[in-house]
């Protein structure tokens, strides 16, 4: 591939995400099913005209989403199926927050980089994203039902990675709608457990810990974590929360994280890491993208095992060792002094 053909292509890569968000909004995983279908048929299932249905579903078979089975009948591919709200992993809502928030939000990138600030502090809407997104119910709803498929895929990974045995009652710090916690707690029953996050997640939490059989384990404790850190616990998860801040920002969760825990206690940082030298692995590039994807909102940064290092040594934390859970590294600090 010559130079220009690999510009075309990476610059039209926003047409792929476009077809992607265009079959799970359409429900055609669901559609599809697991036999083949006629184009008529799920032109009729999905609500779609035929004639660019068909369209849609040659451009899905190009990147390996559909396989046309004979004359103009369809199957789902096992990577398609990801695209079934039932399957299991499923990755349908966190496309759909990709195609109707993420997609919108790049289209200012220029704009963030030349001032350094985010959408939403160039809308005049302050610096919290979070606490503007509150005024949005619909877009809450969304938010949390991708952060729940992106920590449903890692739960197992993570309960491989780190040792609980010497904990006994484990707090996911922005535990959302409790999907992390849950999963601890099924896979190390002697455990007790704490959800903390905003009160706009507790309904969801409690849910959710009745639906999974450990509502006898686990309390949702209402909280922001620029406030204070609910005590209780000898280990705090945090996933996903400090690349979402600045250093500033950070530093004072983790204060409150130390202020919380026991002399003994751990601390857990479940993050993507970003190398020191990145390259053009598929890998690294995720972790570039998704530093690109904070500087728009909500404005932190990926961070190097040195930088998480700083940070939480300066918050008066030792360093005790890292593990891998596939594309995150769970970063592991002790408290050891008062």
């Amino acid at each position: 591939m010559n130079g220009s053909e690999s510009i075309f292509d990476l610059v039209q890569s926003h047409r792929v995400t476009a077809a992607i968000y265009a079959a799970a909004k359409l429900d055609l995983a669901e559609a599809i099913g697991d036999d083949a279908k006629s184009m008529a048929e799920l032109a009729r299932l999905v609500s779609a005209d035929e004639s660019a249905l068909r369209r849609l579903l040659v451009a899905l078979t190009t990147i390996g989403v559909c396989n046309r089975a004979g004359g103009d009948r369809f199957t789902i591919t096992d990577l398609g199926r990801q695209l079934d709200r039932n399957a299991n992993p499923s990755f349908k809502d966190w496309v759909l927050f990709e195609g109707e928030v993420l997609v919108r939000s790049w289209s200012g990138l220029v704009d963030s980089v030349r001032s350094g600030k985010t959408a939403t502090e160039m809308r005049g809407e302050g610096h919290d994203r979070y606490a503007v997104m509150g005024s949005s119910p619909e877009l809450v709803a969304r938010f949390n039902a991708a952060m729940v498929s992106l920590t449903r895929s890692l739960v197992p990974k993570i309960v491989q990675a780190y040792d609980f045995s010497t904990a006994r009652v484990v707090m996911d710090l922005g535990g959302g709608s409790g999907e992390l916690i849950a999963g601890v707690l099924l896979h190390n029953p002697y455990l007790t457990g704490i959800a903390c996050d905003l009160a706009r997640c507790e309904k969801e939490a409690r849910a959710h810990f009745n639906r999974v059989g450990i509502a006898d384990r686990c309390r949702f404790v209402a909280g922001d974590f620029f406030e204070a850190v609910p005590s209780g616990a000898d280990t705090i998860l945090m996933k996903s929360i400090l690349h979402n801040w600045r250093d500033d920002r950070s530093q004072i969760i983790l204060r409150k994280c130390r202020d919380a825990l026991p002399v003994g206690g751990k601390l857990i940082i479940v993050e993507r890491i970003m190398p020191e030298l990145p390259t053009t692995a598929a890998q690294h590039r995720e972790r570039a993208m998704s530093d690109l994807n904070m500087l728009r909102e909500p404005g932190g940064l990926e961070r190097t095992e040195a930088q998480y290092r700083t940070l939480a040594e300066a918050a008066g934390f030792t360093f005790a060792g890292l593990s891998s859970a596939g594309s995150f590294s769970l970063i592991q600090f002790d408290k050891i002094t008062n």
